[in-house]
């Protein structure tokens, strides 16, 4: 009788003693096993609204492009599409990011802009222009009936002189620079 009266106070003892034990290792700083949890930088809510330059109505189906920029390089891109009303809204760029904006449209000019994200929303309206003429030094003829992508007389020599150029001096050698060398020139497209 004393046996059996011993067994089940050891029984009833070792089920304390698990439990005590199991409750203790819970109640243990866990901080020293794994990594400790580093909660994500605040977000902006960015809402880009696309219209027509011209008229100021709305543009659906337009690119809506956020390149972060981290130093020097593009860390990817983001990529949405506005909707009926012309617009996007994006709301996971950290809050103190620089980003390129670039809007892409059938039948405008693309539109980039670097931003500086440091408020917590932002509005951004992006006006988009139709294509302008493209620069050429060429003149055209106006025949209309060109074969390559220049214009001109055929003979695939320019002909005229490029706009904002100087007659050449017979005088100066082919090595000198151009007479006018310190005025910006406009860069062909």
């Amino acid at each position: 009788m004393f046996h059996r009266a011993s067994l089940r106070f050891c029984v009833l003892l070792s089920t304390f003693g698990l439990v005590a034990g199991t409750f203790a290792l819970r109640a243990q700083d866990d901080s020293h096993h794994g990594r400790k949890y580093k909660a994500p930088p605040p977000s902006a809510t960015i809402s880009v609204t696309v219209v027509r330059a011209y008229n100021g109505k709305p543009i659906s189906d337009a690119h809506v492009i956020f390149h972060p920029i981290e130093g020097d390089k593009d860390k990817g891109a983001l990529e949405l599409k506005t909707n009926e009303d012309g617009k996007a809204t994006i709301d996971v760029i950290p809050i103190g990011d620089t980003v390129t904006l670039q809007v892409i449209a059938n039948g405008f000019q693309t539109y980039g802009q670097i931003y500086k994200i440091d408020k917590l929303n932002m509005a951004m309206e992006v006006r988009m222009n139709r294509p302008a003429a493209q620069y050429s030094t060429y003149k055209d003829s106006g025949s209309g009936s060109g074969t390559g992508s220049g214009s001109g007389d055929g003979s695939g020599k320019p002909s005229g002189s490029a706009p904002n150029s100087a007659p050449p001096d017979p005088s100066a050698k082919p090595s000198d620079p151009p007479p006018n060398s310190s005025q910006p020139q406009p860069s062909p497209k």
